[in-house]
């Protein structure tokens, strides 16, 4: 599968069918697996975190999450990608997906109430799937012997999908260090989707999710969220439109 380079990130040129089926060969090969979904914050982050980049740049696959991340390896790359594949679809795909091969899903993170209410809705949206387990774990740092038994209990379902709902970039600094005893062929962070799947946080209309805009109105509804943005997305801007005036105009390979 070709890929693209994104400030450092090598991004595979996929959509949501190919990483499921990817997924699917990763579940028979019964190894386990690491896929980050970066978005613009993540990108920015790595270049100038040497551990963040490291952890994104060794996952098993890593998905371009956020749409100006689409627009630069196609304004830049001429990638000609049509879709990006983020984190809440990408879930909700492949719990329909999973429905026909009886795929296991386990959920953790988040808080108790909000994963009672996932499980209930996506059983109501997709009636076969298999859900296993869920577990919130306490918003500290949890001793050897609790850390354990969390990883037992996980690998006593021995789901094919372990989504973890801890936040960037503590859920995917969880998986890497759990990787070698979690036994669960797909692990994914996906952020905010148990919030928005569960019906705690609203998600950005369709129009502001296809335009670049999400960002905006998860911005205006949780104003703790403007230092990530702002301290990112105008980084991002600079180098977008600076490697598209390379690549287009100077004719530079960036």
């Amino acid at each position: 599968m070709p890929n693209v380079n994104i400030l450092g990130l090598s991004f595979p040129i996929q959509n949501y069918q190919q990483a499921i089926d990817q997924f699917s060969r990763w579940i028979d090969e019964k190894e386990s697996r690491q896929v980050c979904i970066a978005n613009v914050h993540t990108v920015v982050t790595s270049t100038r975190d040497r551990t963040f980049h490291s952890l994104n740049a060794n996952a098993d696959m890593l998905t371009m999450d956020g749409q100006p991340l689409r627009w630069y390896a196609n304004l830049v790359h001429r990638a000609g990608i049509e879709e990006r594949v983020c984190g809440p679809e990408l879930m909700l795909r492949c719990m329909d997906e999973g429905q026909q091969h009886g795929w296991k899903h386990y959920f953790l993170g988040g808080r108790e109430d909000v994963l009672q209410v996932l499980e209930s809705k996506l059983k109501e949206k997709y009636p076969n799937a298999n859900i296993v387990g869920a577990f919130s774990p306490p918003f500290r740092t949890l001793s050897e012997s609790e850390d354990q038994d969390m990883v037992d209990q996980i690998n006593s379902v021995q789901p094919d999908f372990l989504w973890v709902g801890l936040g960037a970039p503590k859920q995917e600094i969880w998986i890497q260090e759990h990787l070698d005893r979690v036994k669960v062929p797909v692990q994914l962070g996906v952020g905010a989707a148990f919030d928005f799947h569960s019906g705690t946080i609203k998600r950005a209309p369709e129009f502001m999710q296809r335009s670049g805009m999400e960002w905006l109105y998860r911005l205006y509804h949780d104003k703790r969220l403007w230092k990530r943005y702002l301290t990112t997305n105008p980084i991002f801007l600079y180098y977008l439109l600076k490697d598209t005036f390379k690549s287009r105009l100077l004719g530079d390979k960036v």
